[in-house]
Protein backbone atom coordinates (compact mmCIF):
# COMPACT_ATOMS: atom_id res chain seq x y z
CA UNK A 1 0.00 0.00 0.00
CA UNK A 2 1.29 3.57 -0.83
CA UNK A 3 0.64 6.81 0.78
CA UNK A 4 -1.09 9.00 -1.57
CA UNK A 5 0.62 12.21 -1.85
CA UNK A 6 -2.94 14.24 -1.17
CA UNK A 7 -2.52 12.69 2.12
CA UNK A 8 -5.18 14.51 4.36
CA UNK A 9 -2.16 14.21 7.05
CA UNK A 10 0.17 15.56 5.46
CA UNK A 11 0.37 19.14 6.73
CA UNK A 12 -0.29 17.46 10.25
CA UNK A 13 2.70 15.42 9.96
CA UNK A 14 5.27 18.66 8.36
CA UNK A 15 3.48 19.86 11.76
CA UNK A 16 5.09 17.48 13.96
CA UNK A 17 8.61 18.00 12.08
CA UNK A 18 8.51 21.74 13.12
CA UNK A 19 7.24 21.59 16.61
CA UNK A 20 9.67 18.95 17.98
CA UNK A 21 10.68 20.03 21.33
CA UNK A 22 14.61 20.82 21.36
CA UNK A 23 15.15 17.62 23.68
CA UNK A 24 13.30 15.13 21.74
CA UNK A 25 15.66 12.28 21.32
CA UNK A 26 17.27 12.13 17.39
CA UNK A 27 15.82 8.88 15.63
CA UNK A 28 17.07 6.80 11.74
CA UNK A 29 14.45 7.52 9.59
CA UNK A 30 14.62 7.37 5.79
CA UNK A 31 14.89 10.83 4.23
CA UNK A 32 12.94 9.98 1.24
CA UNK A 33 9.16 12.05 1.21
CA UNK A 34 6.65 9.70 3.03
CA UNK A 35 4.44 9.32 0.04
CA UNK A 36 6.97 7.91 -2.01
CA UNK A 37 7.06 4.93 0.91
CA UNK A 38 5.24 1.91 1.18
CA UNK A 39 3.90 2.01 4.78
CA UNK A 40 6.07 -1.58 5.58
CA UNK A 41 9.15 -0.09 4.74
CA UNK A 42 8.51 3.48 6.68
CA UNK A 43 7.57 0.83 9.45
CA UNK A 44 10.90 -0.63 9.09
CA UNK A 45 12.95 2.71 10.04
CA UNK A 46 10.37 3.01 12.79
CA UNK A 47 11.62 -0.27 14.28
CA UNK A 48 15.20 -0.41 13.65
CA UNK A 49 15.22 2.75 16.37
CA UNK A 50 15.26 0.48 18.87
CA UNK A 51 18.50 -0.82 18.16
CA UNK A 52 20.35 2.07 17.64
CA UNK A 53 24.09 2.32 20.09
CA UNK A 54 23.13 -1.53 21.12
CA UNK A 55 26.57 -3.23 21.57
CA UNK A 56 27.59 -6.37 23.60
CA UNK A 57 25.54 -7.47 26.47
CA UNK A 58 21.91 -6.03 25.47
CA UNK A 59 18.48 -7.41 24.82
CA UNK A 60 16.57 -6.16 22.69
CA UNK A 61 13.25 -7.13 21.35
CA UNK A 62 13.45 -8.03 17.57
CA UNK A 63 17.82 -8.12 17.08
CA UNK A 64 17.38 -11.47 15.37
CA UNK A 65 15.99 -9.46 12.19
CA UNK A 66 19.04 -8.17 12.09
CA UNK A 67 20.79 -11.60 13.08
CA UNK A 68 19.05 -13.57 10.03
CA UNK A 69 20.14 -10.11 8.13
CA UNK A 70 23.59 -10.55 8.68
CA UNK A 71 23.08 -14.60 8.40
CA UNK A 72 21.98 -14.11 4.93
CA UNK A 73 24.62 -12.08 3.74
CA UNK A 74 27.30 -14.54 4.99
CA UNK A 75 28.35 -13.18 8.46
CA UNK A 76 27.13 -15.86 10.73
CA UNK A 77 27.89 -19.30 9.49
CA UNK A 78 28.03 -21.09 12.28
CA UNK A 79 24.97 -23.94 11.50
CA UNK A 80 24.57 -24.08 15.30
CA UNK A 81 24.74 -20.12 15.83
CA UNK A 82 20.93 -19.13 17.21
CA UNK A 83 19.34 -16.51 15.18
CA UNK A 84 16.31 -16.57 16.49
CA UNK A 85 17.07 -14.99 19.71
CA UNK A 86 17.06 -10.92 20.70
CA UNK A 87 20.68 -11.55 22.69
CA UNK A 88 23.49 -9.24 21.78
CA UNK A 89 26.55 -12.06 22.39
CA UNK A 90 30.04 -12.10 21.29
CA UNK A 91 29.64 -13.94 18.11
CA UNK A 92 27.01 -11.36 17.19
CA UNK A 93 29.46 -8.47 18.13
CA UNK A 94 32.36 -10.27 15.88
CA UNK A 95 29.81 -10.62 12.84
CA UNK A 96 28.72 -6.89 13.32
CA UNK A 97 32.72 -5.85 13.57
CA UNK A 98 33.26 -8.39 10.57
CA UNK A 99 30.28 -6.18 8.44
CA UNK A 100 31.71 -3.10 9.55
CA UNK A 101 35.28 -4.35 8.13
CA UNK A 102 34.16 -5.83 4.43
CA UNK A 103 31.95 -2.37 3.91
CA UNK A 104 34.88 0.13 4.84
CA UNK A 105 32.75 1.13 7.98
CA UNK A 106 34.15 2.21 11.19
CA UNK A 107 34.91 -0.69 13.60
CA UNK A 108 32.80 -0.61 16.46
CA UNK A 109 31.12 -3.73 17.18
CA UNK A 110 27.99 -1.94 17.99
CA UNK A 111 25.05 -0.78 15.59
CA UNK A 112 25.83 2.74 15.79
CA UNK A 113 24.00 5.15 13.20
CA UNK A 114 26.55 4.60 10.26
CA UNK A 115 25.74 0.88 10.50
CA UNK A 116 22.13 0.82 10.63
CA UNK A 117 22.13 3.29 7.83
CA UNK A 118 24.10 0.68 6.00
CA UNK A 119 21.79 -2.05 6.94
CA UNK A 120 18.88 -0.43 5.68
CA UNK A 121 20.48 1.08 2.48
CA UNK A 122 19.18 -0.56 -0.62
CA UNK A 123 21.90 -3.09 -1.96
CA UNK A 124 22.31 -6.07 -4.11
CA UNK A 125 21.20 -9.42 -3.09
CA UNK A 126 24.79 -11.39 -3.31
CA UNK A 127 26.12 -12.05 0.29
CA UNK A 128 29.70 -10.24 1.31
CA UNK A 129 30.53 -12.42 3.63
CA UNK A 130 30.97 -15.95 1.42
CA UNK A 131 33.55 -13.82 0.06
CA UNK A 132 35.82 -14.34 3.14
CA UNK A 133 35.99 -17.82 3.11
CA UNK A 134 39.59 -19.40 2.99
CA UNK A 135 39.33 -19.40 -0.65
CA UNK A 136 39.09 -15.90 -0.35
CA UNK A 137 41.29 -14.06 -3.13
CA UNK A 138 42.01 -10.66 -2.01
CA UNK A 139 44.49 -8.15 -3.86
CA UNK A 140 44.68 -4.79 -3.18
CA UNK A 141 40.78 -4.26 -2.10
CA UNK A 142 39.18 -5.94 -4.99
CA UNK A 143 38.07 -9.12 -4.14
CA UNK A 144 36.61 -12.78 -6.00
CA UNK A 145 34.22 -15.08 -5.30
CA UNK A 146 35.81 -18.38 -3.71
CA UNK A 147 37.79 -20.42 -6.73
CA UNK A 148 38.38 -17.27 -8.18
CA UNK A 149 36.06 -18.15 -10.96
CA UNK A 150 35.85 -16.60 -14.66
CA UNK A 151 34.74 -17.47 -18.16
CA UNK A 152 36.87 -20.23 -19.11
CA UNK A 153 37.45 -18.79 -22.85
CA UNK A 154 40.31 -17.40 -24.47
CA UNK A 155 40.83 -14.15 -24.84
CA UNK A 156 39.95 -12.19 -26.68
CA UNK A 157 36.29 -13.73 -26.00
CA UNK A 158 32.86 -12.32 -26.90
CA UNK A 159 29.72 -13.29 -24.54
CA UNK A 160 26.34 -13.17 -25.59
CA UNK A 161 23.56 -11.41 -23.51
CA UNK A 162 19.71 -11.55 -24.00
CA UNK A 163 17.07 -9.69 -21.99
CA UNK A 164 13.99 -11.71 -21.41
CA UNK A 165 10.90 -10.91 -23.17
CA UNK A 166 8.64 -11.90 -20.40
CA UNK A 167 10.08 -10.57 -17.98
CA UNK A 168 10.35 -6.59 -18.67
CA UNK A 169 9.16 -3.48 -17.09
CA UNK A 170 6.67 -1.14 -19.50
CA UNK A 171 7.23 1.94 -18.14
CA UNK A 172 10.52 1.93 -19.96
CA UNK A 173 10.65 1.62 -23.44
CA UNK A 174 12.64 -1.58 -24.73
CA UNK A 175 14.88 0.04 -26.89
CA UNK A 176 16.19 2.69 -23.80
CA UNK A 177 16.48 -0.41 -21.85
CA UNK A 178 18.66 -1.56 -24.18
CA UNK A 179 20.90 0.90 -25.23
CA UNK A 180 20.76 1.67 -21.17
CA UNK A 181 22.54 -2.43 -20.83
CA UNK A 182 24.57 -1.64 -24.35
CA UNK A 183 26.41 1.44 -22.16
CA UNK A 184 26.62 -0.97 -19.43
CA UNK A 185 28.65 -3.83 -20.68
CA UNK A 186 30.45 -1.32 -22.93
CA UNK A 187 32.16 0.33 -19.12
CA UNK A 188 33.57 -3.38 -18.87
CA UNK A 189 34.75 -3.48 -22.03
CA UNK A 190 36.73 -0.84 -22.56
CA UNK A 191 38.99 -2.31 -19.86
CA UNK A 192 38.83 -5.97 -20.45
CA UNK A 193 38.95 -8.03 -23.98
CA UNK A 194 35.85 -9.00 -23.38
CA UNK A 195 33.28 -7.99 -26.31
CA UNK A 196 28.95 -8.03 -25.47
CA UNK A 197 27.04 -8.98 -28.55
CA UNK A 198 22.89 -8.82 -28.10
CA UNK A 199 21.30 -11.31 -29.20
CA UNK A 200 17.81 -11.84 -29.67
CA UNK A 201 18.16 -15.51 -28.91
CA UNK A 202 17.66 -15.48 -24.91
CA UNK A 203 17.67 -18.58 -24.46
CA UNK A 204 20.54 -19.39 -26.06
CA UNK A 205 22.23 -16.28 -24.64
CA UNK A 206 25.79 -16.46 -22.00
CA UNK A 207 23.83 -13.77 -20.19
CA UNK A 208 20.59 -13.49 -19.53
CA UNK A 209 18.63 -10.33 -17.96
CA UNK A 210 15.26 -10.09 -16.84
CA UNK A 211 13.02 -8.30 -14.14
CA UNK A 212 11.24 -10.16 -11.67
CA UNK A 213 9.49 -9.92 -8.78
CA UNK A 214 9.17 -11.47 -5.38
CA UNK A 215 9.95 -15.89 -5.68
CA UNK A 216 10.90 -15.98 -8.75
CA UNK A 217 12.67 -19.86 -8.63
CA UNK A 218 15.76 -19.35 -7.73
CA UNK A 219 16.23 -19.30 -4.35
CA UNK A 220 16.46 -15.81 -4.31
CA UNK A 221 13.28 -14.30 -3.38
CA UNK A 222 13.25 -9.97 -3.69
CA UNK A 223 11.48 -7.88 -1.33
CA UNK A 224 9.94 -5.12 -3.18
CA UNK A 225 10.34 -1.46 -2.69
CA UNK A 226 14.33 -0.82 -1.61
CA UNK A 227 15.83 -3.31 0.10
CA UNK A 228 17.69 -5.57 -3.16
CA UNK A 229 17.30 -4.45 -6.07
CA UNK A 230 18.85 -6.97 -8.33
CA UNK A 231 21.27 -9.81 -7.98
CA UNK A 232 23.32 -12.05 -10.14
CA UNK A 233 25.79 -15.09 -10.45
CA UNK A 234 29.78 -15.89 -10.69
CA UNK A 235 30.77 -17.35 -13.88
CA UNK A 236 29.82 -19.07 -15.91
CA UNK A 237 25.76 -18.97 -14.53
CA UNK A 238 25.10 -15.80 -16.21
CA UNK A 239 21.97 -15.33 -14.93
CA UNK A 240 21.21 -11.67 -14.31
CA UNK A 241 18.25 -10.59 -11.78
CA UNK A 242 16.69 -7.12 -11.19
CA UNK A 243 13.98 -6.62 -8.66
CA UNK A 244 10.86 -5.61 -10.78
CA UNK A 245 9.22 -3.36 -7.68
CA UNK A 246 11.65 -0.84 -8.00
CA UNK A 247 11.28 2.47 -9.74
CA UNK A 248 14.06 2.23 -12.43
CA UNK A 249 15.08 4.96 -13.64
CA UNK A 250 17.25 6.07 -17.07
CA UNK A 251 17.42 9.65 -16.45
CA UNK A 252 16.52 11.37 -12.96
CA UNK A 253 15.55 14.51 -15.11
CA UNK A 254 12.29 12.49 -16.37
CA UNK A 255 11.76 10.12 -13.57
CA UNK A 256 10.92 12.68 -10.37
CA UNK A 257 10.51 9.70 -8.20
CA UNK A 258 12.92 9.80 -4.79
CA UNK A 259 13.07 6.21 -4.73
CA UNK A 260 13.99 5.69 -8.44
CA UNK A 261 17.11 3.32 -8.81
CA UNK A 262 19.60 4.32 -11.40
CA UNK A 263 19.35 1.15 -13.71
CA UNK A 264 23.09 1.78 -15.71
CA UNK A 265 24.77 1.72 -12.07
CA UNK A 266 22.53 -1.15 -10.77
CA UNK A 267 23.80 -2.99 -14.48
CA UNK A 268 27.09 -2.08 -14.28
CA UNK A 269 27.44 -3.56 -10.56
CA UNK A 270 25.58 -6.64 -11.35
CA UNK A 271 28.20 -7.29 -14.56
CA UNK A 272 31.07 -7.43 -12.27
CA UNK A 273 29.60 -10.05 -10.50
CA UNK A 274 29.56 -12.07 -14.08
CA UNK A 275 32.40 -11.30 -14.95
CA UNK A 276 33.58 -12.68 -11.33
CA UNK A 277 34.01 -10.09 -9.12
CA UNK A 278 32.42 -10.12 -5.52
CA UNK A 279 31.77 -7.40 -3.21
CA UNK A 280 34.53 -4.18 -2.35
CA UNK A 281 34.89 -2.11 0.80
CA UNK A 282 36.07 0.50 -1.78
CA UNK A 283 32.71 3.28 -1.40
CA UNK A 284 33.10 4.55 -4.81
CA UNK A 285 33.82 1.48 -6.66
CA UNK A 286 31.06 -0.03 -8.61
CA UNK A 287 31.32 -3.32 -7.01
CA UNK A 288 30.25 -1.49 -3.46
CA UNK A 289 27.33 -3.38 -2.71
CA UNK A 290 25.27 -0.44 -1.93
CA UNK A 291 23.33 1.93 -4.10
CA UNK A 292 21.07 4.94 -2.20
CA UNK A 293 18.14 6.10 -4.42
CA UNK A 294 19.19 8.47 -7.37
CA UNK A 295 22.30 7.88 -7.14
CA UNK A 296 24.31 7.36 -10.26
CA UNK A 297 27.53 5.56 -10.41
CA UNK A 298 28.78 4.35 -13.59
CA UNK A 299 31.96 4.91 -13.68
CA UNK A 300 34.87 2.24 -13.08
CA UNK A 301 36.96 2.91 -9.99
CA UNK A 302 40.95 1.83 -10.09
CA UNK A 303 40.11 -0.89 -7.77
CA UNK A 304 37.32 -1.92 -10.23
CA UNK A 305 39.43 -2.21 -13.08
CA UNK A 306 42.22 -3.78 -11.18
CA UNK A 307 40.24 -6.33 -10.41
CA UNK A 308 38.61 -7.47 -13.56
CA UNK A 309 42.25 -7.17 -15.65
CA UNK A 310 43.26 -9.52 -12.93
CA UNK A 311 40.86 -12.19 -13.94
CA UNK A 312 40.99 -11.38 -18.07
CA UNK A 313 44.14 -8.94 -18.81
CA UNK A 314 44.03 -5.64 -20.00
CA UNK A 315 42.17 -3.98 -23.47
CA UNK A 316 45.39 -3.50 -25.09
CA UNK A 317 43.17 -0.17 -26.22
CA UNK A 318 43.78 0.64 -22.79
CA UNK A 319 45.85 2.67 -20.20
CA UNK A 320 45.62 3.93 -16.60
CA UNK A 321 46.52 7.31 -18.02
CA UNK A 322 43.79 7.95 -19.89
CA UNK A 323 41.23 6.69 -16.86
CA UNK A 324 39.68 10.43 -15.81
CA UNK A 325 37.79 8.99 -12.41
CA UNK A 326 34.78 11.07 -11.90
CA UNK A 327 32.56 11.55 -8.54
CA UNK A 328 30.37 8.98 -7.76
CA UNK A 329 27.56 11.18 -8.62
CA UNK A 330 26.54 11.78 -5.09
CA UNK A 331 24.43 14.88 -6.31
CA UNK A 332 20.59 13.68 -5.85
CA UNK A 333 21.71 10.96 -3.74
CA UNK A 334 18.80 10.46 -1.11
CA UNK A 335 20.66 9.67 2.42
CA UNK A 336 19.54 8.64 5.72
CA UNK A 337 18.54 11.70 8.49
CA UNK A 338 19.28 11.30 12.10
CA UNK A 339 17.26 13.82 13.65
CA UNK A 340 13.76 13.09 13.79
CA UNK A 341 11.91 12.20 16.78
CA UNK A 342 10.80 8.63 17.55
CA UNK A 343 7.58 10.53 18.47
CA UNK A 344 6.36 12.42 15.43
CA UNK A 345 7.13 8.75 13.17
CA UNK A 346 4.89 6.97 15.60
CA UNK A 347 2.32 9.49 15.31
CA UNK A 348 2.42 9.20 11.47
CA UNK A 349 2.42 6.07 11.52
CA UNK A 350 -0.32 5.38 13.66
CA UNK A 351 -2.55 8.21 12.19
CA UNK A 352 -1.85 6.56 8.48
CA UNK A 353 -2.51 2.70 9.49
CA UNK A 354 -6.33 4.73 10.93
CA UNK A 355 -7.14 6.79 7.83
CA UNK A 356 -6.00 5.51 4.70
Amino acid sequence: MRLPSTHPLSLLFIFFLHNLPPYMVARLVPEFPFRELTISTVDKYYRYNRFLSSERGRHVSGMLEIKKYLRYLGYLTSPDYNVSDDIFDAQFESAVKHYQSRLGLLVTGKLDYGTLSQILAPRCGIPDGESSSPTLHVNKNYVFFPGKPRWARPVPMTLTYGISPDNLIHYLSLSDIRKTFKRAFSRWASVIPVSFVETNDYGFADIKIGFYTGDHGDGEPFDGVLGILAHSFSPESGRFHLDAAETWAIDFGVEKSTVAVDLESVAIHEIGHLLGLAHSPVKNAVMYPSLKPREKKVDLSIDDIQGVQSLYGSNPNFTFGSLLESDTSANQAIGLRFEQSFWAISMFLAASFFCI
